[in-house]
């Protein structure tokens, strides 16, 4: 008779199963990154192609040879990241992101907003929130230099919020094979200002699971100051606390209102007065400007075009369906209001829920939005990794099935 039965104790301190880090994946990777770098019209993207192709099957030959998956990702980590990094730096080349952070934390200690008043080419557009500044503060303050790149600090924020968003004694095997993903790795090398967002949600979501709410509404806040796409993960970590509150069974105080619903509006609070405090500033002193950065140009409303054009459901159909933005516009909401729904209904019961629920309601909205790209899906692939890490050897997933005899 087949019974389910749970883990053992010896099952449950035992190794979670490998990330991909066999010779097909790295071989794989090789494959993306080769093609990248033979196809891209960005010289840096076909810098870190090379760079990244040979380092990928360096990786895949050791690990062919039975060599550790540890080795076989440190050395995809340094011909995926360090080797075209350092080559970046030295000559001074970077992707286009990197200059727009740097020009707005210029703007911003001079004019007290990181906008210009009067953008006319795409390139002169600055379509991240404020906060975004920061990771140029020490080029403007400093002057240009290795050191003070944006792309260094955009990706020691996202490194550190990442690795502190781990269970602890288990960082150094996902934080390696995070960092040699193309997806990741690529903007480490060249600039990417999707990191520092990825990282900070995944810390604001480990928070919320550990039910402090001040701390995960201050680091959500200051993730949401960054960019839009740190919005979403607000209301689910409300309700991943409202949750983790009423499931813990504690009895409610009906003059002082549930814990559920206190560490929820305390989360929520903190991280509304955090994104404000750094968003409002610069919000309110050039209103018109900041409307036509963060909201028109990305929403394609301007007669500049964003170069964030990947063949995904919401571009094909603003591109090529007569009223297709409004189609694309529609499908958004949608699947805003589903995952909404889904929040109300049956809340995330666990930090790696949560991280799975945010993960498909990024992914929906970047297939949807009118101007979207590929390199987008790197939240998604950031929050489930890390789901994927957090989730705990005893949840029912991983429950075994075994043949007993009945006598």
């Amino acid at each position: 008779m087949a019974t389910t039965t749970p883990l053992t104790p010896p099952d449950q301190h035992r190794e979670p199963p490998p990330l991909l880090g066999g010779a097909c994946w790295w071989a794989l990777c090789a494959a993306a990154a080769l093609v990248l770098a033979g196809c891209s019209s960005l010289g840096p993207h076909r810098v870190w192609g090379t760079a990244a192709g040979l380092g990928y099957l360096a990786a895949a030959l050791l690990a062919s040879r039975g060599r550790s998956p540890r080795t076989a990702g440190a050395v995809a980590v340094t011909g995926a990241v360090l080797l075209p990094l350092l080559w970046l730096l030295a000559v001074d080349r970077a992707q286009l992101e990197v200059r727009v952070v740097a020009r707005s934390a210029g703007l911003l200690l001079a004019e007290g907003t990181p906008y210009l008043q009067h953008p006319v080419v795409p390139e002169d557009f600055n379509p991240y929130l404020p906060g975004m500044a920061v990771f140029g503060l020490p080029e403007a303050v400093a002057g240009p230099g290795p050191l003070t790149d944006p792309r260094l600090w955009m990706g020691a924020a996202f490194l550190g919020a990442f690795a502190l968003a781990l269970p602890a004694g288990s960082r150094s095997a996902p934080l390696r094979w995070i960092a040699a993903c193309p997806l990741v790795a690529l903007p480490l090398a060249v600039g990417g200002v999707d990191l520092p967002v990825a990282g900070l949600m995944c810390l604001g979501l480990a928070l919320a699971g550990q039910g402090r709410a001040g701390a995960a509404g201050l680091v959500l806040g200051a993730a949401a100051a960054l960019k839009w796409t740190a919005w979403p993960a607000i209301p689910v970590a409300l309700a991943l606390l409202a949750a983790a509150s009423r499931s813990a069974g504690r009895p409610a105080d009906r003059g002082e209102g549930r814990p559920a619903d206190r560490a929820a509006t305390r989360c929520g609070l903190v991280a509304l007065l955090t994104a404000a405090a750094l968003v409002l500033p610069a919000a309110l002193r050039d209103p018109g400007a900041f409307r036509a950065h963060v909201v028109d140009f990305p929403l394609g409303l301007t007669d500049a075009v964003s170069s964030a054009a990947s063949p995904l459901p919401g571009h094909l159909l603003a591109t090529h369906v007569p009223g297709g933005r409004t189609l694309a516009l529609l499908l958004l909401g949608v699947s805003a209001l589903l995952i909404a729904l889904s929040l109300l209904v049956r809340p995330p019961a666990t930090t790696a829920d949560a991280a799975a629920r945010l993960a498909l309601g990024l992914l929906l909205a970047i297939a949807f939005m009118p101007a979207s790209r590929f390199g987008y899906l790197v939240h998604s692939l950031v929050l489930a990794v890390w789901a994927a890490v957090r989730e705990k050897p005893g949840h029912p997933w991983l429950l075994r099935v075994r043949k007993q005899v009945s006598r």
